[in-house]
C-alpha cells in the first residue's frame, strides 16, 4: 500500500497547521478538514490511507460512527492533549490504531507512521509546485488611495530592482506577504521562483533541514536527499515570514548564509553557493526582542537594510471600500461566490478597529458571501460587533456602483465607494455632479476619460512610457497594454 494521502480532521486550527507542516516535511500529501466538512473529503478522495482526528468530546461519537461505517480499512490516529485520557467505547478502540499526544515531536510522529502496515513515502513535492502563478498580480492587491499605502507602493518601486535585503514590518494580517511578492514581481528575479517559508510554523528541529535541505540518511526518516528552500529559490526570492519567531540557534546559521552566501545541507560537508534575494517579515518589535535576548542584534542589522512598514487597517479606513471590491473580485474569479454591501454597511466597516487587519476583513467578506450568496448585505446582516456603530447622516442603504460588465443582476453588484466621496471626517457624502436626463454610456465615458488621462501623461513626460506610467501610478507593462488596447501612438 502506498501512503499517498493523509486526512487531518481537527477543529483546532493551530494544531492542524502545525501537524500539517510536519507531515508535509515528511513528504506526505495532507488534506485538512473540520468536524463540519470531513465527510466531503471522504467522498472526494478515494486514496486516503490514514486519518488523524483531533476530536471535540461533544462531537466524537458522531464522527467515530461515520468513520466506522465508511472507512473501516483506513487506520485512524487519535490526537489528544497532553495528560488527557479520552473515554473511548470498545468499538472506537478497535477502530483507532494509536493515540498521539499533542504537542508531539518529529520522532514521536515518525514512530507512529513507521508502524503503519506496508507504508512508503510518496514522491517528493516537485519544485514546480512552489511556482507562483497568481490570478491577480501582487502589486494590484495593494489596494487603497491612502497616504500610508501610497508610501508603501513608493518604497516598493524604489527598492524592487535592487538586490537589497528588505525587512517588512507590521501587525499580523496587514499583507506583508503581498508586499514581498510585489517586490519579487517588480524585480529582475521575477522569472525565477518566489519561495516563502513561515519560520514560526516549523518546529525548530526541522527548520534547518527545511531551509538548507538534507542528504539521505542525515537523520532518522531522511530516506532520500532533499533540497532546501535556499536551493529552490536559487536566482529568485526567499521570503522568511515571521523571522522574529526563528530559534536563536538557527539565527546564527542564517546570519552566516547572509554574510557568506554559502551553506551546507544537513548531513553534508559540501559547500553550496547561493544567489538568493532575502525578504523577511515579522509582526514583532525586533528591538524589544534584542533587549530580551530573543533575537540577535547582528542579524537584525543584516536584515534591516531597507525596512517597509505595513500600516494597520485601522489607520487607513478610507481604503476599506477598495479592499472589499478587490476581495469580492478575487472571490468571483476563483468561483467562491459573491456578495454586495450597502453604503450604510460599508460605513460601519470603516468605523471598526480591525484588530485582525485585512485578514479579518477578508474572513468577514467570505463569511457574508457564504451566508448571503449574491445578496445585498445591509447593516442588520452584519455581525453583532458592528451593531454599536452609528450610520453617518446622509448615507443610505442603496447600492452605490453596479458592475454591468457581465450584465449581472443587481444582487451580483459590488459596492465601490471611492474615498473622494467622503469628507475628511468620513461622516458625509459630498455632492455629486448629476447625471444627464438621457443618461450616459458609463463604459464609453470611462474609456474616454482614461484615454484622455493617458494622453496627458504622455505629453507631460515627452512620450516616455515609463515616466507616464509612474505619473498614472501604474506599472509600465499595464500602460503598454492600454496603449495597444486603445491603439494610441507611443
Amino acid at each position: 500500500m502506498v501512503l499517498s494521502r493523509i486526512l487531518l480532521v481537527d477543529d483546532n486550527k493551530t494544531r492542524s497547521q502545525q501537524l500539517e507542516t510536519v507531515l508535509q516535511f515528511m513528504e506526505y500529501q495532507v488534506e485538512i478538514a473540520t468536524s463540519l466538512n470531513y465527510e466531503t473529503y471522504i467522498d472526494k478522495f478515494d486514496d486516503l490511507v490514514v486519518i488523524f482526528l483531533g476530536h471535540d468530546v461533544a462531537k466524537q461519537a458522531a464522527i467515530f460512527k461515520t468513520f466506522e461505517k465508511r472507512t473501516r480499512t483506513i487506520p485512524l490516529i487519535l490526537l489528544t492533549d497532553k495528560d488527557s485520557v479520552p473515554q473511548l467505547s470498545t468499538a472506537t478502540n478497535n477502530l483507532v490504531l494509536p493515540i498521539l499526544e499533542w504537542p508531539a515531536t518529529y520522532p514521536d510522529l515518525k514512530k507512529i507512521i513507521d508502524k503503519l502496515p506496508d507504508s512508503t513515502l510518496p514522491a517528493p513535492i516537485h519544485q514546480a509546485a512552489l511556482r507562483d502563478e497568481p490570478r491577480f498580480s501582487a502589486l494590484d492587491r495593494l489596494q487603497g488611495n491612502s497616504h500610508a499605502i501610497g508610501m508603501v507602493r513608493k518604497l516598493i518601486h524604489q527598492v524592487a530592482e535592487s538586490d537589497a535585503t528588505v525587512l517588512i514590518l507590521g501587525e499580523s494580517g496587514t499583507g506583508k506577504e503581498v508586499v514581498a511578492r510585489a517586490l519579487h514581481d517588480l524585480s529582475h528575479r521575477r522569472t525565477k521562483l518566489f519561495v516563502p517559508i513561515n519560520c514560526g510554523a516549523i518546529p525548530g528541529e526541522l527548520l534547518e533541514s527545511e531551509l538548507f535541505g538534507h542528504e539521505k540518511g542525515a537523520f532518522t526518516g531522511a530516506l532520500s536527499a532533499r533540497q532546501g528552500r535556499f536551493e529552490m529559490a536559487e536566482g529568485g526570492t526567499l521570503f522568511l515570514d515571521e523571522i522574529g519567531d526563528m530559534p536563536m540557534t538557527m539565527q546564527v546559521k542564517l546570519l552566516r548564509v547572509l554574510q557568506e552566501r554559502t551553506f551546507e545541507r544537513v548531513g553534508s560537508n559540501k559547500t553550496i553557493h547561493c544567489d538568493v534575494r532575502i525578504v523577511a517579515a515579522t509582526h514583532r518589535f525586533l528591538e524589544n526582542e534584542i533587549k530580551d535576548n530573543r533575537f540577535r542584534e547582528d542579524l537584525y542589522y543584516r536584515l534591516n537594510v531597507f525596512p517597509i512598514e505595513m500600516p494597520p487597517l485601522r489607520e487607513r479606513p478610507e481604503d476599506i471600500p477598495l479592499l472589499v471590491a478587490d476581495l469580492v473580485a478575487r472571490m468571483k474569479a476563483s468561483n467562491r461566490g459573491s456578495v454586495c454591501l450597502s453604503n450604510a454597511a460599508m460605513a460601519l466597516l470603516m468605523q471598526h478597529e480591525w484588530p485582525g487587519n485585512i485578514r479579518e476583513l477578508a474572513n468577514l467578506i467570505e463569511r457574508l458571501a457564504i451566508i448571503y450568496p449574491k445578496e445585498r448585505v445591509d447593516v442588520a446582516a452584519l455581525p453583532e460587533k458592528f451593531q454599536h456603530y452609528q450610520v453617518p447622516e446622509g448615507i443610505t442603504n442603496d447600492i452605490d456602483v453596479s458592475d454591468d460588465e457581465d450584465n449581472s443582476d443587481d444582487v451580483d453588484q459590488v459596492l465601490v465607494v471611492t474615498p473622494e466621496r467622503f469628507t475628511e471626517t468620513g461622516n458625509s457624502i459630498t455632492n455629486l455632479t448629476p447625471l444627464p436626463k438621457q443618461g450616459i454610456d458609463l463604459k464609453e465615458y470611462l474609456n474616454i476619460m482614461e484615454i484622455d488621462l493617458i494622453r496627458q501623461a504622455l505629453e507631460e513626460c515627452n512620450g516616455v512610457v515609463a515616466h507616464a506610467a509612474k505619473r498614472l501610478n501604474m506599472r509600465r507593462t499595464t500602460l503598454v497594454e492600454k496603449l495597444r488596447k486603445y491603439e494610441l501612438p507611443r
